[in-house]
């Protein structure tokens, strides 16, 4: 059964979409994240500022280790402690934000876990995922396995991205 989900929030309103699938089940077959929305809340990601007036939308639990600033980007909050974000503007000028997830990535992976499928959309995510593991190879060829010190803001990068930068 369908379950209908309805999105009031800062930068959606009135927009619907409904669950299909069990929440974190499913998934396409080459979309293996090794994160959940909730592990990488409770770590640390995009400076705290990342859909905190969606608590609504998601399951309570997600937030109760998440670490969040209701009003400002602080990077310290981060897991590697370092700005690895680019502005949203950005974003929507390189064509990467899609009007169902106006917030980008993250979003979708979010409401992707919870069961959300568009499929035409979500393999264009899924690319995208893809393509992060550009990232992990330059981690893997300048630093030494483990070494959490290496290239941090590309490992927080990586993070933002549902990869377990902290096992490179």
């Amino acid at each position: 059964m369908k379950k209908r989900v309805v999105v009031n929030d800062k930068m959606q309103r009135g927009y619907e979409y409904f669950l299909t699938e069990p929440a974190g089940k499913n998934f396409a077959p080459d979309f293996l994240p090794e994160l959940t929305p909730k592990q990488m809340l409770a770590m640390g990601i995009f400076g705290g500022k990342y859909m905190t007036d969606c608590q609504n939308e998601f399951p309570a639990d997600w937030y109760k280790k998440a670490k969040l600033d209701l009003k400002f980007h602080d990077p310290k909050l981060n897991y590697f402690g370092i700005n690895a974000s680019q502005l949203l503007s950005v974003w929507q000028k390189k064509g990467w934000i899609h009007p169902a997830d106006p917030r980008g990535w993250f979003q979708w992976y979010c409401r992707y876990y919870m069961g959300r499928r568009m499929p035409e959309y979500d393999q264009w995510q899924i690319k995208r995922w893809q393509a992060i593991k550009r990232h992990i190879a330059q981690i893997k060829k300048n630093c030494a396995p483990r070494d959490l010190l290496c290239r941090p803001k590309q490992r927080q990068a990586v993070l933002h991205w549902a990869y377990d930068a902290r096992k490179i």
